[in-house]
């Protein structure tokens, strides 16, 4: 029997129910909340004939693992990987667009996974791509912090990424670094064409094997005292800079 997952949270599961109803198995919810969000979401979860069960805060915090629920928790049954990552790259090419990967070296914390990923899913990413080792996977936080990006932005863990790499560059995709001490900027490159924009972990940045793979290395400009800034706000910044060139005419 396939095991179930635990979502939480307005957005988490308010997308699943948007994308797989069916998956949906049961939906608890804290029986002391009656504002007009509560009802909302319980009206659009009976309309997709889910299982209610009335719970309380101290059960929603132990099913959730923790007290970021908002009065949602939910098992769901995981969603299948229906493609895999060249699969979706031919897909893409198919449809004439050019890919636009983020590939994340290094990103342990699901917190920031899951911010990547609702970037991601905002600025039009085709998928995100990490290493198995030394990275976050899925996870019930990772989607609660995700706002549903979890569910809608393939997530490809690879085996060996400098690999993976190498790969998208025999597809024509141009592998772009992010580091401080790179002589161009963000805002130099071109990313109208098929990319994939790499970034590490804050401070230590990317593994040595990446960084050496990467076509291409650019810094984003800071201008005030901090250093860095955290993996997630740089992914918003690279994506959404290579989506302002896409748009604009």
């Amino acid at each position: 029997m396939t095991q179930k997952k635990v979502l939480f949270g307005f957005h988490a599961v308010g997308v699943r129910l948007k994308v797989a109803p069916e998956s949906v198995v049961e939906v608890f919810f804290d029986a002391s909340r009656r504002d007009a969000r509560m009802r909302h979401f319980l009206e659009r979860a009976r309309e997709a004939g889910v299982r209610l069960t009335e719970s309380d805060g101290l059960r929603l915090s132990k099913l959730s693992g923790g007290h970021g629920h908002q009065g949602i928790v939910a098992h769901v049954q995981p969603l299948p990987q229906t493609t895999s990552l060249d699969e979706l790259l031919e897909q893409v090419e198919a449809r004439g667009e050019a890919p636009l990967l983020l590939v994340l070296d290094g990103i342990t914390d699901p917190h920031n996974l899951g911010a990547c990923l609702r970037v991601a899913d905002g600025a039009g990413a085709h998928a995100v791509i990490a290493p198995k080792d030394h990275a976050a996977g899925i996870n019930a936080t990772v989607a609660k912090v995700a706002s549903g990006a979890a569910e809608t932005v393939p997530y490809f863990m690879v085996t060996n990424l400098a690999r993976t790499l190498n790969e998208l560059k025999e597809r024509a995709i141009w592998i772009i670094g992010t580091s401080d001490d790179a002589p161009q900027t963000l805002f130099q490159a071109d990313l109208r064409g098929p990319v994939a924009l790499v970034l590490g972990a804050e401070g230590e940045g990317m593994r040595q094997l990446t960084r050496k793979t990467c076509d291409a290395l650019v810094s984003i400009p800071m201008r005030g005292a901090v250093e860095s800034l955290n993996v997630s706000v740089a992914s918003g910044v690279c994506l959404y800079e290579a989506l302002r060139q896409r748009t604009s005419r």
